[in-house]
């Protein structure tokens, strides 16, 4: 019967999330912007095109709230429909994983979506999107100033977020990214949240919001992996729609990829800059048990020119020759590295 009751709201969220996301969302380009012809395109989740002469299909609008509370299992947070859709706040399933939220994490105003909306409420993120949990104040702010200033787009203009991002950023005021950054940043990078196996056939899966989804039912099934990583939700769709900031996710990684991941890394020398453990130093942001999804894609747009903000210039050569095969192996090797607990990296420091 629970099985039954959160599908029935998956599918209700899915609706009001395209519902919200076809309001909101401004072309991250310019229209007829082209696509590289070597994107990888599992980093970026591309949905497949309509059916020729299929006209695009109109978002839903979002079903009425009935006063019934829902709640997940690990959380003593009871939600209507209207607050899953992050009215008046964010969805915040775990209060207790962090302190008080600025108002532009939690409400947002006009103009500005909450940051914790998509980042969610303890800044873990999901694979369409950063993980800002962790990471570097000034580097934080940093992004802010080059989505503002044009400096970071996407080399995918079929992905929307980037061009939302930098309209928000423009908005934004300083107070506001600062308290953000702060905020984020006081946050620890979580344990295991993303899962990295390796394999040579991963479940068939489906593409939404740019993210993957196992398939289920008599679609379900395995096809071979390919040169690529395939990330999905632990716990399936339906956690996923709820915003359940516990439930982490699993990329799918063909066989032998990590190891050669961590050669090219040594090769490269990602420490220099970004510590022994692939942890961060001072501004300069972690890599380790990041979305891989995430992870290819900022490499790649490093490498195409879309992210040309500070320090870029010191990755265009790191990533110059970087074919399609080594983004599979360092992203998986990054994602497969655990970060090291908040309190052992504090007693360390301290040491």
């Amino acid at each position: 019967m629970r099985k039954i009751h959160l599908t029935l709201v998956a599918i209700t969220l899915v609706l009001v999330g395209g519902y919200a996301l076809a309001q909101q969302a401004p072309a991250a380009q310019a229209p007829g912007a082209p696509v590289p012809p070597n994107l990888p395109e599992w980093a970026w989740g591309v949905m497949p095109p309509p059916p020729p002469g299929a006209a695009p299909a109109a978002p839903a609008a979002p079903p009425a709230d009935d006063g019934k509370l829902i709640r997940i299992e690990g959380s003593n947070v009871a939600l209507t429909r209207t607050q899953l859709r992050g009215i008046p706040d964010i969805v915040d399933w775990h209060p207790e994983d962090h302190g008080p939220m600025p108002s532009v994490v939690k409400t947002g105003r006009q103009g500005v979506r909450a940051c914790g909306l998509c980042h969610l409420a303890n800044g873990r993120g999901r694979p369409e999107n950063a993980p800002p949990a962790g990471l570097p104040a000034a580097y934080i702010i940093q992004q802010m100033e080059d989505f503002k200033n044009g400096l970071r787009k996407t080399s995918d203009p079929r992905k929307a977020n980037v061009g939302v991002m930098a309209g928000f950023a423009k908005e934004t005021t300083p107070e506001e990214v600062k308290a953000s950054a702060e905020y984020f940043a006081a946050l620890p990078i979580p344990q295991g949240w993303i899962k990295v196996r390796e394999t040579n056939m991963v479940p068939k899966t489906k593409v939404q919001g740019n993210v993957y989804f196992e398939l289920e039912g008599a679609a379900a099934g395995k096809e071979p992996i390919g040169n690529r990583i395939i990330e999905v939700p632990e716990f399936g769709q339906e956690r996923f729609e709820l915003r359940d900031d516990h439930a982490g996710y699993i990329a799918y990684a063909p066989v032998g990829s990590v190891r050669k991941g961590e050669q090219l890394a040594a090769k490269l020398q990602c420490a220099i800059c970004h510590g022994p453990n692939l942890e961060g130093v001072g501004p300069v942001p972690p890599l380790a048990g990041r979305s891989p999804s995430y992870l290819a894609r900022q490499l790649f747009d490093f490498q195409t020119g879309m992210r040309r903000g500070l320090w870029s210039d010191l990755m265009k050569p790191i990533v110059a020759k970087m074919a399609a095969e080594d983004l599979v192996n360092i992203a998986a090797y990054m994602a497969s590295k655990t970060p090291t607990p908040p309190a052992v990296r504090q007693t360390a420091r301290a040491n």
